[in-house]
C-alpha cells in the first residue's frame, strides 16, 4: 500500500489517457486504442509506484480487473463460434430474408428495436441479442435502404432495455447488490425512467421509420436481386431457426452452457447448407467444421454487376468466427490493465469523493452518481467498476437524504449500464462495434441509451417516484452502520494484537538461537520478516 495519489496526479493520468485513445483513434487512420490503453496503464503504474504503491500491489489490482471481466471474456469467444456456426448454417441468412419480406420498411425501426428488447429481456444480455439477431437486423436494414447507424441505434436500444430489466442480467444483479436493494424492487423502480425511455424512443423509431421511408421507397427490383442474392447464399429454410429459439430458451430457463449449445446447434444444419458452404470453400464440411468456427466464413460471393447494396449485404453474410472476437478481446484484456491500477490505487475513489462533495440537494446527489457512472465508464473502460465504485462511495449519501436504496441503483443502471456502450475503449463499447461492423456514428440514433440518463436526472430534481425512508428505517440504517463499525475495530484490534503477539514470540525465540526456518514454521512469519524484527 501506499499513500493517496494527490488529485493532479490523478487528473494528469486520466488526461494522459484521453490524449493517447484521441491520437489513437482520430489521428491513426487504424483508429487502434489497444497500444494507447497499454500505455496509459504503464504510466498509471509509474506514477502509482512514485506514491510509494507496490508493482505486486499494482500487478495484483490489474489481475483482479481482468477477472471481473472473464465471464464476458468468454461469452465474446463463445458468441463468436455462435455468429459463425448459425451463418454457416444459413440461420442468419434466413432471417435476413423472412425480416426483409415481412417487414414493412414504415416501422423497420420499431420493430427491431422491440424484437431486441425481448430477446434482451428473455436472455438478460445485450451482447447475445446484438451477436444474433442484431447482426440479422443490419443486413435487413441495410437492404431496405436504411443506414447502417440508424438500424445499429435501434438494435443497441432493444438490446440494452432488457439487459438492464432482465433478472437474468448480471448488471441487474450487481447494482442492487451495490446499494442495498432487493432485485425485483429494483427492477420495480426502473420500470419508471427506463419504461419512459423506451416509450419516448419507440415514439421516434416510428416517426424516423415514416420519414425515411417516404423519403427512400425501395426498389422492387433491387429488393427481388437482394432476396435472390441471399437465396442463393444459403438454404433458407425455418429449420434453420432453431438454434436461436434453443439458445433464448435455454437462457431463460438457465440451463447451463446454452450459449456452447447454440453454437453445436449449428453443426449439423451446416451439413443442411453444405451446397453453399462447399461452394465457398470448395471442400466438404466436414473437413471444415472446426475451421469455421474458429475462423469463420462468407457465403456472399459478389457478382462483378452487383449493386453498392449488394456488396454491402456481401460483407454481413460473413464472420470472423472465434478469432474475429480476439480483437475486441484484447482491448477488453489492455482497458483493464488501465482501471485496475484507477480502481486499487484509489484514483477513481478521490474523484467520487470530489462528485459527493459538489452534489446540492436530491437532484444534485442524482446528477452527481450519473456523471461518475458515466465516468467510470469513459476512464475505467468497464461497466462493473461503472456500478460498483459509484455505488460503493454515494450509498450512505442516499441514505442520508433519507432515499431508499432503489433510488441508487435505479440512478447506477440509468448511466452505468446503459452509456457503457459509448465508448469504443470500453468492454461494451468494443463489442458492439465488432458485432454490427460500426463505428460510433450509431450513438445518435441509441435513442433509450442517451435519453434514460436525462431522464433519470429529471426525476432526481423533480423527486418523481424518488422514494423516501420512513425514520424506522433511517434509525436501522444508523444501527447497522454502526454494528458494522464496532465489528471492523474488533477484527482490526485482534488482527493488531495477534500479529503483535506472533512477532514478540519469534523475538523470544531469536533469543533462544533457533534456526530462522524453525521460527519462520512455528509463526508463519518470513525469513525476512524475522531478520527485520530486532530492529523494530
Amino acid at each position: 500500500m501506499g499513500k493517496k495519489i494527490p488529485m493532479w496526479q490523478t487528473v494528469l493520468v486520466m488526461l494522459v489517457m484521453i490524449g493517447l485513445l484521441v491520437w489513437s483513434i482520430v489521428k491513426d487512420a487504424g483508429g487502434e486504442p489497444h497500444i494507447a490503453l497499454i500505455l496509459a496503464a504503464a504510466f498509471a503504474g509509474i506514477i502509482a509506484c512514485l506514491n510509494g504503491w507496490k508493482w505486486a500491489y499494482l500487478e495484483q489490482g490489474i489481475l483482479a480487473s481482468i477477472n471481473r471481466s472473464m465471464q464476458a471474456i468468454l461469452i465474446l469467444a463463445i458468441l463468436g463460434a455462435i455468429i459463425a456456426s448459425w451463418m454457416a448454417a444459413g440461420t442468419i441468412p434466413s432471417m435476413m430474408y423472412y425480416g426483409i419480406k415481412i417487414i414493412s420498411p414504415k416501422v423497420f425501426l420499431v420493430t427491431g428495436c422491440i424484437l431486441c428488447s425481448i430477446v434482451s429481456l428473455a436472455t438478460g444480455s445485450s451482447w447475445s441479442t446484438a451477436g444474433s439477431i442484431g447482426v440479422a437486423l443490419m443486413g435487413v436494414g441495410t437492404a431496405l435502404g436504411f443506414p447502417p447507424a440508424m438500424t445499429a441505434g435501434a438494435v443497441v436500444s432493444g438490446a440494452y432495455f432488457g439487459d438492464k430489466m432482465s433478472p437474468l442480467s448480471d448488471t441487474t444483479n450487481l447494482a442492487p447488490a451495490m446499494a442495498g436493494a432487493t432485485l425485483f424492487k429494483h427492477i420495480k423502480h426502473m420500470i419508471y425512467t427506463t419504461g419512459t425511455s423506451l416509450i419516448i424512443a419507440l415514439i421516434v423509431y416510428v416517426v424516423m421509420g415514416l420519414m425515411y421511408a417516404s423519403k427512400n421507397e425501395p426498389d422492387m427490383t433491387v429488393m427481388n436481386d437482394i432476396l435472390n442474392f441471399i437465396a442463393n447464399s444459403s438454404n433458407i429454410s425455418v429449420l434453420t431457426l432453431i438454434p436461436p429459439a434453443f439458445v433464448i430458451t435455454a437462457v431463460a430457463l438457465k440451463l447451463p452452457a446454452s450459449l456452447v449449445g447454440g453454437a453445436m446447434l449449428g453443426v449439423p444444419l451446416m451439413f443442411y447448407n453444405h451446397v453453399a458452404i462447399e461452394t465457398v470453400l470448395e471442400d466438404k464440411v466436414i473437413n471444415n467444421m472446426f475451421s469455421i468456427l474458429n475462423n469463420g466464413i462468407s457465403l456472399g460471393v459478389v457478382p462483378e454487376d452487383a449493386s453498392p447494396v449488394i456488396a454491402e449485404l456481401a460483407e454481413l453474410l460473413s464472420s470472423s468466427g472465434m478469432q474475429g472476437m480476439m480483437w475486441t478481446i484484447s482491448i477488453i484484456l489492455s482497458a483493464m490493465c488501465f482501471g485496475g491500477i484507477l480502481d486499487c490505487t484509489g484514483m477513481m475513489a478521490s474523484v467520487a469523493a470530489i462528485f459527493l462533495k459538489v452534489a446540492k440537494g436530491r437532484g444534485g446527489l442524482v446528477l452527481s452518481t450519473n456523471l461518475m457512472a458515466i465516468l467510470t465508464n469513459a476512464v475505467c473502460c468497464d461497466q462493473y467498476l461503472a456500478l460498483v465504485l459509484p455505488g460503493r462511495m454515494f450509498k450512505e449519501a442516499f441514505e442520508d437524504m433519507r432515499l431508499k436504496p432503489e433510488n441508487l441503483s435505479r440512478c447506477l443502471e440509468d448511466s452505468g449500464t446503459i452509456t457503457s456502450n459509448f465508448f469504443s475503449w470500453n468492454t461494451c463499447g468494443a463489442t458492439m462495434r465488432n458485432f454490427l461492423g460500426i463505428d460510433s456514428s450509431y450513438i445518435p440514433y441509441a435513442i433509450l441509451n442517451w435519453l434514460n440518463p436525462v431522464v433519470s436526472v429529471f426525476f432526481g430534481y423533480t423527486g418523481i417516484t424518488m422514494t423516501k425512508l420512513t425514520e424506522e428505517e433511517y434509525a436501522k440504517i444508523l444501527e447497522e452502520r454502526e454494528e458494522e463499525k464496532k465489528q471492523a475495530e474488533i477484527e482490526y484490534a485482534e488482527e493488531h494484537g495477534l500479529n503483535k503477539g506472533i512477532k514478540q514470540t519469534a523475538k523470544n525465540l531469536l533469543s533462544m538461537d533457533i534456526s530462522l526456518e524453525n521460527i519462520s514454521k512455528a509463526t508463519g512469519l518470513s525469513i525476512e520478516e524475522i531478520n527485520k524484527l530486532p530492529n523494530q
